[in-house]
């Protein structure tokens, strides 16, 4: 029978206890209890009085697995056998972690240990309210024996390393976790268990690659109340973007189930993005949601003889969100909350990395792990690299790109870890996923691709840490690459990640950050994708002088808005399937237009918040428009749409403004819902001060009314009549921007796609450079803002001068002029 001792005496001193209540402990006990289960404490302790939820429970110390191995004489065996330990030999560490386990497993817990967690249990079965029935008539001593076998309470079993969450170096993953573990002596096996994988051959390789001692680093295990997220979801979120080291946002994913299929890249959850300084002001700002495939969910195996099962997943939950939006902010809330508290505590900004569970019984959310985010935090600030393919060719797989790098190498198909042994230094690694018994050979990969899991699973964790690109959630690749296909691995071009075939020639441009000159010409940058507006905004520069909705409307929504302002109307039957497919989930089909529109518009402005963000209307022609499924039922065939039904025209036609009441909305909604008033739209096109009036008025129909929330407008300078009427645009507008491209073709009278012409189109041209002139005098004199977004100030440092002579107050440049201009014409600035 296994002795009882009181709640009370269960940790009565720190040091020599079994047992600690994670209540009792904080991250000053990392010693005692290891970085985990001292993390959850802290959160309890500190945390749950400002509303944050964490299951309780209670931890075996350092001190009780040093006592069992001390007491039986393991550590002298242990020694012996890793004598000849070479962790670069797959065979060899797989040999010396088996027989570490082994011995461990094959050595009884010491009585006094068995009664101190058995005694823990009980006592965290009556916190949770399971009283045991007793049946009557039984001796004193039979009903504890019959109270201790019919307590009952569902626990997680997890270990938690003394070494872990130091600042070089995450321990996360390296030992196991058992879940849905019920009963006392099957938590205690779960505890020699979790003792026995201090010993797994990845923690024996992560542990010598890190320099620590395999004697110095000892085990606690922790014993948590499960959160029944079987029943509901899971995940996993960064205080972080984990690809771009963007610290303002808080990136979210999510799946049905318990969160291990998350960790693991088991399934492809849903991801979401939350803008943290804007959220800390009241308001809803989710800047990007996408929608995961989250195939299979994790459960109890209620009777199965295991402890938990995977089982698919309905196809209409797939098609629905694993959390609502309310949720996705609580948890937002609640990452900013604990980033605030390691923060204090560590002395200086401390990203993390945090599990979540939500509770299927009770709809409550929970915290379940917490800890530092050990590679965006630790890169440097100091230089910019920017890779850049520098030429390309067939694209054979795509997927979610992790890190933002480009490697290349042999593949090397890999499907069972047992076959890892075949694995050559160099190749990039191509599985269906990994967890950390692949990492032995994940160090030696220049790059990692995998059929399954999503930007927080363990192989996209493994390579930012190990700094190799990878590509994961591919759902082929290993049906697709071969093992010896000479391939490139590309996670340079923003969101999505492509595998190309064969060696493709790449460069690393590094910047120097330190000491950059401040210039009194504003220099802003041209953004068009909003998947690398996080990176770009590591780029020094004053804000966005040119976004364009076009990259938005034709990459991410597919769909001519008026297809879905009169979707039942359309003709085409098979464009309508298409467009039913792509708008799953919307009910309404206006809200998919609204919806992403407004996340890309939202992730460009977060990106730079709070500096201004001038975002271009839109300004397809007549042509682009009908290339948009549905859209050739709307567009009519105009001989010239260069200079035909575009940009202002459009937006109060009868025939369209149904179209851009929709664009309107989503800028209602990036400004007032998510708080990005630094947004500032543009009109293009416009080619008489009337027309700006109607479009204004149009806007204001759809709540964005100039002036107010601090509302401003600008117009495209890009048309002759914009600029003889500067002063009438002027008491419309609050600014103007230089579009260089379509002035100079309209001034010299000449069509800038035509080869034939091409030779004449040149923005230095002294009648164009006249015209620039006048209208940034006229605009100075009406003290209006006026700056230049065309492409002719990167393409001509003397150009961009010639601005600078005239005072011109703001440049936008491509991103890769940004610095290269900013420092000439710091030095232009400093010798006038």
């Amino acid at each position: 029978m296994v002795n009882t001792i009181s709640e009370g005496t269960a940790s009565k001193t720190k040091e020599n206890a079994f047992v600690l209540w994670l209540e009792d402990v904080g991250l000053a006990d990392i010693s005692l209890v290891g970085g985990k289960n001292a993390s959850l404490g802290e959160m309890i302790r500190q945390l749950t009085p400002k509303g944050i939820n964490v299951p309780t429970g209670f931890a075996t110390t350092a001190y009780a697995y040093r006592y069992f191995i001390k007491t039986a004489g393991l550590e002298k065996q242990l020694r012996q056998l890793f004598a000849d330990l070479d962790v670069e030999d797959v065979n060899n560490l797989r040999e010396r972690g088996k027989q570490a386990r082994s011995m461990i497993l094959n050595t009884p817990f010491p009585k006094e240990l068995q009664a101190a967690i058995a005694t823990a249990y009980f006592n965290l079965c009556r916190r949770y309210g399971e009283e045991p029935k007793i049946s009557p008539g039984l001796t004193e001593e039979e009903k504890i024996y019959c109270q201790q076998l019919s307590y009952n309470t569902d626990v997680a079993v997890r270990s938690s390393a003394t070494a872990e969450d130091l600042p070089d170096a995450s321990f996360a993953g390296q030992q196991e976790t058992y879940l849905n573990v019920h009963g006392v002596s099957n938590v205690i096996e779960s505890c020699h268990k979790c003792f026995a994988s201090i010993f797994t051959d990845r923690a024996i390789s992560y542990r010598t690659s890190k320099g620590f001692d395999h004697f110095e680093v000892a085990l606690s295990v922790g014993v948590q109340k499960m959160v029944r997220s079987d029943l509901a979801s899971s995940g996993v979120m960064f205080s972080i973007d984990t690809e771009t080291g963007f610290n303002n946002t808080v990136f979210i994913t999510a799946a049905y189930g318990l969160g291990e299929n998350v960790v693991q890249g088991a399934v492809n959850p849903d991801e979401f993005f939350v803008f943290k300084p804007t959220l800390a002001q009241g308001y809803r700002p989710i800047l990007k949601k996408r929608l995961g495939g989250k195939e299979i969910k994790m459960i109890y195996d209620l009777g199965g003889g295991k402890q938990t099962k995977n089982v698919p997943v309905s196809n209409s939950e797939r098609c629905q969100y694993a959390i609502t939006d309310d949720e996705v902010l609580q948890l937002a809330r609640w990452a900013c909350l604990i980033e605030e508290h390691y923060s204090q505590i560590r002395g200086g900004y401390t990203p993390m990395d945090i599990e979540w569970a939500k509770d299927g019984q009770t709809n409550q959310l929970f915290i379940v792990q917490a800890r530092p985010e050990t590679v965006q935090s630790l890169k440097s600030s100091n230089v910019l690299k920017n890779y850049q393919l520098r030429e390309t060719s067939s694209v054979l797989v795509r997927g979610r790109a992790v890190g933002e790098m480009i490697g290349q190498g042999k593949a090397r198909v890999i499907l069972d870890v047992d076959k890892i042994g075949q694995f050559q230094a160099g190749e990039v690694l191509v599985t269906n996923k990994t967890d950390p018994d692949w990492e032995p050979i994940m160090k030696k990969a220049s790059a990692i691709v995998t059929n399954q899991g999503g930007r927080t699973c363990h192989a996209a964790i493994i390579a930012r840490e190990m700094g190799i690109p990878a590509i994961v959630g591919c759902n082929n690749a290993t049906g697709v690459l071969k093992t010896g296909d000479e391939i490139t691995i590309s996670c340079a071009e923003g969101d999505e990640g492509k595998v190309y075939q064969g060696l493709l020639a790449f460069e690393v441009l590094e910047t120097p950050l330190e000491n950059l000159p401040r210039t009194r010409t504003q220099i802003l940058m041209n953004v068009g994708n909003p998947e690398e507006a996080f990176s770009l905004a590591s780029i020094p520069c004053d804000g966005v002088g040119l976004a364009r909705l076009e990259f938005i409307i034709a990459n991410h929504i597919r769909v001519h808005p008026l297809a879905l302002v009169e979707f039942d109307q359309l003709q085409d039957q098979l464009v309508k399937q298409e467009i039913e497919t792509l708008t799953s989930g919307y009910p309404v089909k206006t809200d998919f237009f609204i919806d992403k529109l407004a996340q890309g518009v939202g992730a460009i402005a977060a990106a730079f918040y709070p500096k201004p963000v001038v975002v271009r209307m839109s300004d397809f022609k007549s042509n682009e428009y009908a290339n948009l499924l549905g859209g050739k039922q709307f567009e009519p065939q105009e001989e010239n749409p260069m200079i035909g039904w575009r940009g202002a025209s459009r937006y109060y036609d009868d025939k369209y403004k149904a179209a851009y009441a929709l664009e309107c909305l989503a800028f209602k909604r990036v400004r007032d819902e998510m708080g990005l008033t630094n947004v500032i739209p543009m009109i293009p096109f416009c080619r008489t001060p009337e027309e700006g009036r109607r479009v204004l008025a149009e806007m204001a129909k759809h709540g964005l009314k100039r002036g107010e929330n601090g509302l401003e407008v600008y117009v495209m300078c890009e048309i002759p009549s914009n600029v003889i009427l500067a002063d009438e645009f002027s008491q419309i507008f609050d600014g103007f921007s230089i579009g260089s491209n379509d002035l100079t073709q309209l001034t010299l009278g000449l069509d800038r796609d035509s080869a034939l012409v091409a030779s004449i189109f040149d923005e230095r041209n002294a009648a164009v450079k006249a015209m620039i002139e006048m209208v940034i005098t006229k605009a100075k004199r009406n003290q209006r803002k006026i700056g230049i977004c065309g492409q002719a100030p990167s393409d001509y440092p003397e150009f961009a001068r010639f601005l600078v002579e005239l005072g011109i107050d703001s440049i936008s440049l491509n991103p890769d002029s940004v610095l290269k201009t900013l420092l000439d014409i710091a030095k232009f600035e400093a010798i006038q």
